[in-house]
């Protein structure tokens, strides 16, 4: 029987070729099993706030427990975070630059069990068996269009707004969460990422290259390109 070894992983993260500020975050915590990417809502003066907020309370959940308890404890971690992002830190519309929100997409595995838990654009990926898997889906305006509306990728990237977000941390009273969870096999590989890494990537390019020594490949061919946005990623393997 395959026994799964101690799970490695790298992060990294940049600003960017066009802000100044990086308002992305992330958490790179093998040892627990816990690996976290937050984009904070980009313009808003307070997204680096929001996504800092996420990942240093995730940080600080407890590691005691089953996978179920602390599964259920990130996503209680989350929900209060959205109600204090959303009722308490939120300034009224007239201040729109003073909103506080962030994507997030967190990773936990222990033992055989997996799972991802999502709101917005941050993607999850799993390389396995030489195939690409995309965990996530991204929860924005683009893809409702799509899936709800049947339009095609190039008709719905025409339509207003088609970029915006549907669901984040602080843009709404409630949040509603998705969750995935997998049997995690011994060569899998995962990654995290934030939307500024993907949208300069494609599929072939990951497919071919993703590992734990392919980062720094994988940022100089996204800074290569326009890298408007900030860009986050982690790789996690064995």
């Amino acid at each position: 029987m395959n026994q799964l070894k101690p799970w490695r992983s790298v992060a990294r993260t940049h600003a960017g070729k066009v802000r100044t500020r990086n308002e992305d975050a992330f958490l790179d915590c093998p040892q627990l099993g816990l690996w976290v990417v937050a984009d904070g809502m980009g313009g808003h003066q307070c997204g680096d706030i929001a996504s800092q907020l996420i990942v240093t309370h995730l940080a600080d959940l407890p590691q005691a427990g089953s996978f179920d308890e602390r599964m259920i404890a990130m996503r209680q971690c989350l929900h209060w975070l959205n109600r204090r992002m959303s009722q308490e830190l939120t300034i009224n519309p007239e201040h729109k630059d003073k909103i506080m929100g962030s994507t997030v997409v967190a990773l936990l595995i222990e033992g055989k069990r997996g799972a991802c838990v999502w709101a917005g654009d941050s993607r999850c990926y799993l390389l396995r068996d030489h195939h690409l898997h995309q965990l996530t889906r991204d929860h924005s305006l683009f893809e409702q269009l799509i899936n709800e509306q049947k339009m095609s990728p190039e008709k719905a990237r025409l339509q207003p707004n088609s970029q915006s977000l549907t669901r984040a941390i602080g843009a709404s009273d409630q949040l509603q969460l998705e969750i995935v969870e997998l049997e995690v096999q011994p060569d899998d590989v995962f990654l995290l990422c934030s939307d500024g890494f993907y949208e300069g990537l494609n599929n072939e390019v990951l497919l071919r290259t993703l590992g734990l020594e392919s980062m720094h490949t994988l940022f100089t061919d996204v800074l290569g390109g326009t890298a408007r946005d900030n860009l986050t990623a982690i790789v996690i393997s064995q």
